[in-house]
């Protein structure tokens, strides 16, 4: 079955980068979406950005110009860049996927069903 795994998650000072990594393993198809999302204590889970398998790419509008998703196809990994970090992108990140035939991604969590399970982004002030 696919599995993914997060990691790059650390604690940086605000205004700081970090790149945030997903291995994808025994992938079912070369069609499809994937994203990440986060989840800060008390808070909703919300979709941070979104990548279709054509390099199609949505974001939340408050990380829009700030982080950038990625995918290297030939190394089954998908990337998160975070550049100017703020406190309140500290959350715990997740990386999700759904196989299919997409024109475009949503960053709806109902819209992806496999999961990692997270990696934690501390931002401090």
């Amino acid at each position: 079955q696919v599995q993914l795994v997060e990691s790059g998650g650390d604690s940086v000072q605000a205004g700081g980068s970090l790149r945030l990594s997903c291995a994808i393993s025994n992938i079912r198809a070369a069609t499809h979406k994937m994203a990440w999302f986060r989840q800060a204590p008390g808070k909703e889970r919300e979709g941070v950005a979104c990548i279709t398998y054509n390099s199609r790419t949505n974001y939340l509008g408050s990380v829009a110009g700030r982080f950038t998703i990625s995918e290297d196809n030939a190394k089954n990994t998908l990337y998160l860049q975070m550049d100017s970090l703020k406190p309140e992108d500290t959350a715990v990140y997740y990386c999700a996927a759904a196989f299919g035939v997409f024109s475009s991604c949503l960053l709806l969590p109902t819209t992806y069903y496999v999961w990692g399970r997270g990696t934690q982004v501390t931002v401090s002030s």
